[in-house]
Order: C-alpha cells, then sequence, then structure tokens
C-alpha cells in the first residue's frame, strides 16, 4: 500500500468522522451494498468510531440501492411508520418502498429515469400499481437529499389521509 491510500475500514471510518448522520449511513450502505465491507468489517468501523457514532449502526441496511434510497428510508423511519423496501409486485416489479401496504414510493434520479423510454416505462409500472389498488410517488433524487423536509410533510399528509 502507497503512502496515498488506505485501507476501506479507515476510508469508512474519516468518511463517517466528517459526514452529518444520514449522509454517514448513506456511506455505509453503499459501502456494504457494494461488498466494500462486510458485517466483520462494519464492527471494525464502529470500534474505531467514536462513542457518539455508535447509534448508526442500527440505522444501516445494505438494501439500499442508493443514497436517495438510504436518506429516504430514514425519512419513513421518523415518521414511524411500517415500510418495506425493494418489494416485489407481480405485474409491477421490484419497487423501492411500499409503505403502509398502500404507498409505493420511488426514489427516482436521473441517472436511472433519464429520457422518454423511462419515462414510459415508469408511467405503465405505476399503472399496472395503480390496478392492484397502490398509488405510487416519485420524489427527485435532489428532493429527497435537499429539501427533507418537504417530501417528509408531504409524505406524512398523504399517509394521514389516506
Amino acid at each position: 500500500m502507497s503512502a496515498t491510500s488506505v485501507d476501506i475500514v479507515s476510508a469508512v471510518v474519516a468518511a463517517v468522522r466528517c459526514q452529518e448522520p444520514r449522509a454517514a449511513v448513506a456511506t455505509l450502505d453503499s459501502a456494504w451494498r457494494l461488498g466494500l465491507i462486510d458485517e466483520v468489517t462494519i464492527a471494525e468501523i464502529f470500534r474505531r468510531l467514536p462513542h457518539r457514532h455508535r447509534s448508526l449502526r442500527t440505522l444501516i441496511d445494505r438494501s439500499a440501492e442508493s443514497g436517495p434510497e438510504t436518506l429516504m428510508r430514514l425519512i419513513l423511519r421518523s415518521l414511524g411508520c411500517r415500510f418495506e423496501t425493494q418489494v416485489s409486485i407481480t405485474t409491477v416489479g421490484r419497487v423501492d418502498f411500499v409503505v403502509e401496504g398502500w404507498l409505493i414510493i420511488e426514489c427516482d434520479s436521473r441517472a436511472h429515469h433519464e429520457g422518454w423510454e423511462a419515462q414510459k416505462r415508469d408511467r405503465r409500472r405505476d399503472l399496472a400499481a395503480a390496478a392492484l389498488g397502490y398509488t405510487t410517488v416519485r420524489p427527485l433524487a435532489e428532493d429527497i437529499q435537499y429539501h427533507r423536509d418537504h417530501v417528509r410533510l408531504s409524505i406524512s399528509r398523504a399517509l394521514e389521509r389516506h
């Protein structure tokens, strides 16, 4: 290892220490999902982190396929609602979240939902979900990241009115 590189544990520890908690959870989720760390490595990371970071351990989940999914999961946890991640629904496919058994949340980013073909696919999936009694919302990744209070309030109101 050269003087300009560090091991993955040291890199993740440094990143987590420099980030606000939500971003730190997203970093940990992503590293776990990508196979860069495992349960043993996670234990070592938390052994090296200051005690104040220990509460983050219960928040990480490798099912998140993107940072916005991690951030949405944290929003849903803060609302105290019941939800599942990465749910397969017949005729619809896999969705990011099913909340309270009726609300599908898809965390859309430009990388995976740009262009007319992607939009047509998404709209057809939404119609298939509606035929099964689901309501689908698609908050933008940038809104989840930068306008989380608005996203949280919108979802909270939808859940209250259902």
